[in-house]
């Protein structure tokens, strides 16, 4: 066996006993979902950081870091200005929202009709995003270890299921604060190196292949401005509405869920240089890497990372990515797990089959079983999309965001913003933007926009692509919203029940929740405790590494590596050694 497979079999020991150490955390459906409300900043701002980072990273997006250069930046740059618009304002509203699900601040707002249709329209979206994600992981899993694509999706699914069953959002939690700092670490040290042996980051774009600000294969530029325009809003609006307000719902008061944001949108900033320097560093200076890859036929791009570790970086590095890929993989699986199984508890089979009659034993344990099955769904799709040869994680991510998400997000965003529309027009919104999206995503093809424009030269494909998201975009927003806000001349005075409901949502709305007492304290104190020895563990297991036999510089990139996550797990035993100050109950 060797020292690769080793690690990464040392990792997985590692986050299953994450998961049974906080399996005593969860007590009730809002500890199992949300963390009962009662975290710290920092570890909600590392999970907020962590939905929107995966596998995919280091491979779909590290392909087009490779062909395309700065471009793919602009993606992430985008979600900074999402996770920057939640710390200037969206971030304290949602924690006060005040529920278990985000669905149930839906519920409020449009009415137990428009809850079902988000209950059953939000989970495909998140569901095929952790199937996307799970297959990434398995693109780098296979071409490591040699082990069918299939096989793997399957194996590493299970894997990552029972963390998520054994301790509920406490220990997705946890181990995601502990995972961003193993992929910040893995990912400082390999930029180093690259940026060492690229001698400088000038050198490197110098010695870029194609046109490293843009990329290529583009023949208008009119259309790449158009896609980072609709890019940016698209991540507003995915960044900023009540659907994903779930992380924020976690934080134990508003000033929590703001800081936590703010730390989002700093890791977001500085992170994508340090990502995706090892792949513009092979673009330069290995550009045939994908001859070895021959096996992933078209996807052999999306080895570009994974070809520098093996290339560049000292033995046993390879399981520590690998291992920091089941990192990035289980804190954007959640997202398809937890949370879907939040909503389908609570607010459908609790309101729906139960009839508010089920016990809190009889949820948590329907909790876990929806937990499972989520899971079971989710490397199904993983196993599909395995199928689909011919299209990019790129792209895929980019036309489930745009096609499927982005419509949802419509109405639950306007909808706190203008308060007096309808009930209905929260599920009505929603079908007329399944119709855009079919005419848009799938009805519309390059061929009808090359001869209606009358383009010379036609699209090229990643024009096409680019231009697909763009349209998508703008069609929703013009033709979607422009429906939900034509609801508005349709309002007609509620039923006082219903009125009683959106006068609540929007008090909790405007009032900020506070955290509370000595109970609050010594949680956090257990928090800080818990994850700083788990932390300090994890650094002193990755500074072992440097015995492993290797060039003296070898040696120096697993002590950097293992330093910076050994600095982290001290510093917060330090911190929940001092008492705590006194704090304002809600």
């Amino acid at each position: 066996m060797n020292i690769d497979i080793i690690v990464v079999l040392a990792y997985f020991a590692f986050l299953i006993a994450i998961g049974w150490m906080f399996r005593s955390f969860s007590t009730s459906t809002s500890d199992y979902f949300r963390g009962g409300g009662k975290m710290l900043w920092w570890m909600v701002g590392a999970t907020a950081f962590m939905t929107q980072f995966s596998a995919w990273t280091f491979t779909g997006a590290a392909g087009k870091a490779f062909t395309d250069g700065f471009a793919v930046v602009i993606l992430f740059l985008a979600n900074a200005f999402g996770y920057f618009m939640n710390w200037a304002y969206f971030a304290p509203k949602f924690r006060q929202l005040r529920v278990v699900t985000a669905i149930e601040a839906i519920q409020k707002r449009f009415g137990r009709t428009s809850e079902q249709f988000f209950t059953w329209g939000s989970m495909p979206d998140s569901i095929i995003s952790a199937g996307i994600w799970l297959n990434g992981l398995a693109i780098f899993v296979a071409a490591v270890f040699n082990i069918p694509m299939e096989t793997t999706i399957v194996a590493t699914g299970l894997v990552l299921l029972v963390m998520s069953v054994t301790g509920g959002s406490w220990a997705v939690v946890a181990s995601d604060f502990v995972q961003m700092l193993v992929i910040m670490a893995v990912t400082i040290t390999c930029a180093i190196a690259a940026y060492i042996q690229g001698d400088g980051i000038t050198n490197i774009i110098n010695n870029f292949h194609g046109n490293f600000m843009v990329g290529s294969d583009l023949n208008y530029m009119s259309i790449f401005v158009l896609w980072i325009i609709f890019i940016f809003v698209k991540q507003f609006g995915v960044m900023n509405n009540s659907i994903n307000s779930y992380r924020y719902l976690c934080a134990k008061d508003s000033e929590n869920a703001r800081k936590a944001a703010g730390l989002a949108c700093i890791l977001m900033i500085v992170g994508p240089v340090i990502w995706f320097l090892p792949p513009w560093y092979v673009n330069a200076f290995l550009p045939d890497f994908a001859n070895a890859y021959a096996s992933m036929g078209n996807k052999a791009g999306d080895a570009a990372y994974l070809a520098f570790v093996q290339e560049v970086m000292p033995a046993g590095m390879v399981g520590l990515l690998m291992a920091a890929m089941f990192a990035a993989t289980m804190s954007s699986m959640d997202s398809g797990l937890n949370r879907n199984a939040g909503i389908f508890i609570r607010n459908f089979y609790s309101p729906v089959i139960r009839k508010e009659k089920a016990s809190e034993k009889e949820l948590m344990f329907a909790s876990r079983v929806a937990t499972v099955a989520m899971g079971l769904i989710i490397i199904a799709i993983g196993l599909f999309i395995n199928s689909l040869k011919g299209l990019s994680l790129f792209d895929i991510v980019l036309n489930v965001g745009a096609l499927i998400g982005f419509p949802m997000l419509i109405p639950v965003l306007l909808g706190m913003w203008i308060r007096n529309t309808p009930d209905w027009s929260g599920w009505a919104t929603l079908i007329v933007g399944a119709f855009v999206s079919y005419f848009f995503g799938i009805a519309l093809t390059a061929d009808d926009v090359n001869h209606f424009l009358h383009l010379d030269p036609i699209l090229t494909g990643r024009e096409w692509g680019d231009l697909k998201v763009g349209l998508s975009l703008g069609a929703h927003v013009v033709i979607t919203g422009g429906f939900f806000l034509l609801t508005y001349f349709f309002f007609k005075p509620r039923s006082e029940e219903r009125e009683a409901e959106v006068e609540e949502l929007f008090r909790d709305w405007d009032t900020p929740v506070l955290s509370s007492g000595s109970e609050q304290q010594n949680l956090d104190t257990r928090q800080r405790s818990i994850l700083g020895n788990l932390t300090t563990i994890a650094g002193f297991g990755i500074l072992a590494m440097a015995l492993i036999p290797n060039e003296p510089m070898g040696r120096v990139m697993f002590i950097i590596c293992g330093s910076l996550v050994l600095v982290s797990g001290i510093l917060l035993i330090q911190a929940s050694k001092k008492p705590a100050p006194i704090e304002a109950e809600e």
